[in-house]
């Protein structure tokens, strides 16, 4: 059999909630390419999910309690990695939490507890997780993390979440800045919209794929299993000189400037103009 890209790689996974999440496609793609496996989960329902996708596709594959939240146990979830395992060769974090009340109405009503609870589950447990990984990262390695246009742009209804974003992407540049000469490089992926357990908090995700699919270049949404080979390069060694990006897997959506607006033949309404 020929070796795949991961072959004799060893990765940890944060935040598969259910077979429809992001971090999923990646585990199956990195697992199509050789590689073995840790997942984390957070609480019981969590487990019992992950339980039950592991005993059929990664019956090997251990699991470990982590909220991302606690330093304690991010310090402790990497204790249970290096009982396993004596290096760890890549991380894939696919983590992001907003109080579903601050993904709706107006920006300037979030919160303060909701934007410190934002900021710290989507952004700063990517640090916390790189610091507690790095002694295991011997022979160097790759951080991926999950983003989305919303950093970038004002999204509507992203609100908080768009900030988050904003945040964990300027914190995986100065990741791969400070682990560079360890060799360990930090990359953020920033895909389309995806129906996941998660996106679904987001009032008018229909729209926002909507929106994508009459304007992308490619003129339609992007895949989990798009993301996730894409995530599989960016882990493998054919991405050995890539570090501080943003890559976009989003079937071009993020090139664009403004479309106009013309009225609908059917209905009359304000549609998304596909012509100048």
């Amino acid at each position: 059999m020929d070796e795949g890209l991961l072959t004799g790689k060893r990765g940890v996974i944060f935040g598969v909630a259910n077979e429809r999440s992001i971090a999923w496609s990646c585990a199956k793609a990195c697992q199509d390419q050789g590689d073995s496996l840790i997942f984390s989960y957070l609480g019981k329902p969590q487990e019992r999910r992950l339980r039950k996708l592991l005993d059929g596709a990664f019956p090997r594959s251990p699991m470990v309690h982590c909220d991302v939240s606690k330093d304690e146990e991010i310090t402790v979830f990497f204790e249970e990695v290096a009982k396993a395992w004596d290096r760890v060769d890549f991380i894939i974090h696919s983590i992001a939490y907003a109080h579903r009340d601050d993904l709706s109405g107006h920006f300037i009503n979030t919160s303060r507890a909701g934007f410190m609870q934002a900021l710290d589950i989507s952004s700063y447990s990517l640090v916390g997780i790189a610091r507690q990984a790095l002694p295991l990262m011997k022979a160097g390695g790759s951080i991926v993390t999950m983003t989305y246009y919303g950093s970038e742009k004002v999204v509507p209804r992203y609100n908080v979440m768009g900030v988050a974003k904003a945040a964990l992407e300027t914190a995986a540049r100065y990741l791969a800045f400070d682990l560079g000469p360890r060799g360990v490089r930090v990359n953020c992926l920033s895909a389309g919209p995806i129906r996941t357990l998660s996106s679904h908090a987001i009032p008018g995700m229909h729209i926002m794929m909507d929106v994508v699919e009459q304007c992308a270049p490619l003129r339609r949404n992007v895949s989990p299993e798009e993301v996730a080979k894409t995530a599989v390069y960016l882990v493998s060694d054919l991405a050995s000189a890539v570090t501080g990006e943003v890559l976009h897997v989003d079937c071009g959506y993020n090139t664009l400037g403004m479309f106009g607006l013309e009225p609908c033949t059917e209905c009359g309404a304000p549609r998304i103009a596909m012509r100048p």
